[in-house]
């Protein structure tokens, strides 16, 4: 049973982290040898010298080519502490992703994961996240919870199925909503929620906080980024906040154990990368984990509409 559950909520934990729901033009991307990695075919060696990252090309404020984003950042300042070169190898965050790049021996570092990820090794979690409210600052909103009468004064964009969906339809708000597929289109910037505001084609937007309040800090119209109030404990599914960590591949000990040492030396760098890209966090809270919340809510709560 629990089993089941765990690949159902693994689902929404993936909703939570792969926030770079749509793309903008396709950039060049360095090709990847579709042998490499295979039982019997040529597979990269890794080399202790690299702090070599799986990363997608065209993903900010994450990451992209030009090694823009936050998550490259970080990845500079922790191989410079090891005294390592950094490297990348380039793949779009999409299904495959982990067997094209860290499974196939590409890389050797994901920058963030949720900490409670079960196919990879996960380091002590370096910042937490959540889902955030964007408005205009001239629409003068003041929106704090679910309850709040404003977010019933306009439409609001949020991407369809995302864990806020859950809260939503529990406090009589789907009839505002404006969804945008989950899917990636790579015709449209990261941005395009944050942009259809900007431009008030919608009122609200509900965002991933690393989207929202990157794009929000970027837009030449003035907005506002709240965040949202955790609701786990009403439904599990609406789980709202996570746990962010660096992952390896499962036998990777002592590749972690290095990693733990230099988040934990650079956690002050590491925090005013974020507070630069704008990008909200709150404390990270020990042990937290998504079948720690289901099992501590039950079930009646995983179905509840």
């Amino acid at each position: 049973m629990l089993k089941h559950v765990n690949k159902q909520l693994a689902i929404v934990a993936l909703l939570a982290i792969t926030n770079n729901f749509s793309y903008a033009a396709e950039p060049v991307l360095p090709s990847l040898n579709p042998d490499e990695g295979r039982i019997g075919e040529v597979r990269r060696v890794a080399d202790d010298s690299e702090f070599k990252v799986c990363a997608d090309p065209d993903n900010m404020p994450f990451s992209n080519l030009k090694q823009e984003g936050f998550e490259d950042k970080i990845a500079e300042i922790l191989a410079k502490d090891l005294g390592k070169k950094l490297t990348y190898a380039y793949a779009y965050n999409r299904q495959g992703f982990l067997r094209n790049t860290l499974n196939a021996n590409r890389c050797d570092v994901v920058m963030s994961t949720t900490s409670d990820i079960d196919t990879m090794r996960t380091s002590k979690p370096y910042y937490r996240a959540g889902h955030v409210y964007v408005w205009r600052k001239d629409s003068n909103f003041n929106i704090t919870n679910w309850d709040s009468p404003d977010l019933k004064k306009g439409f609001i964009g949020v991407v369809d199925h995302s864990p806020a969906t859950i809260p939503m339809d529990a406090h009589g708000l789907i009839a505002n909503a404006r969804p945008y597929r989950i899917q990636r289109d790579l015709n449209l910037p990261p941005s395009f929620m944050i942009d259809d505001l900007a431009k008030g084609e919608i009122d609200i937007a509900i965002a991933w906080g690393p989207i929202g309040g990157y794009y929000a800090k970027q837009s030449k119209i003035p907005m506002v980024v709240a965040p949202i109030p955790e609701y786990e404990n009403e439904n599990v599914k609406g789980k709202e906040y996570w746990n962010i960590s660096v992952g390896v591949r499962k036998k990777d000990k002592e590749r972690m154990a290095m990693i733990n040492a230099a988040l934990e030396r650079n956690h002050d760098k590491i925090m005013k990368v974020l507070d630069d890209y704008g990008i909200p966090h709150v404390p990270v809270v020990e042990g937290d984990s998504i079948m720690k919340a289901y099992q501590k809510t039950g079930a009646s709560t995983i179905d509840k509409k």
